[in-house]
């Protein structure tokens, strides 16, 4: 028998954060979105419990991150972004145009790209890579 996934408060609980309506709806929002920037967050947190403020959002966005239960990825000249997947060492490709962003699994094993060809000492336990190019949608308008 599988046994549940733990709760949003529960997960909180565990990390030793304080639950909250609004780190419970933050941590459900990022979770239900797709590579999402703070606005959208706040957005999607007020959506759940009424009003909360943006800078509550960061504040609580910046524990969350910290705990690692959510990441937060920053592709070159764009806002941060927040995911909900973590635990894992997966990579991003970035739409040049309209900066969507997608999940990469590892190319190919177990996480090759841990493997550097000069660690300079250091103990390395993730690696950030990033793709670029035009998603299917700015690609095909592009070549119309």
């Amino acid at each position: 028998m599988t046994a549940n996934p733990a709760s949003p408060a529960e997960e909180l609980r565990g990390a030793g954060l304080r639950v909250t309506a609004a780190r419970v709806a933050l941590l459900e929002t990022v979770r239900a979105g797709d590579h999402l920037g703070v606005e959208a967050i706040a957005s999607g947190v007020r959506e759940r419990v009424g009003h909360v403020s943006t800078q509550a959002v960061y504040e609580a966005l910046h524990a969350l991150t910290a705990a690692g239960l959510v990441r937060r990825i920053e592709p070159a000249g764009s806002p941060a972004r927040y995911e909900g997947r973590v635990g894992d060492n997966h990579h991003h490709v970035v739409c040049r145009s309209c900066g969507t962003v997608a999940d990469v699994d590892c190319a190919v094993g177990q996480a090759p790209c841990l493997t550097a060809s000069q660690n300079h000492g250091f103990v390395i336990e993730e690696a950030e890579v990033t793709y670029w190019g035009l998603c299917p949608a700015c690609s095909t308008a592009r070549s119309t």
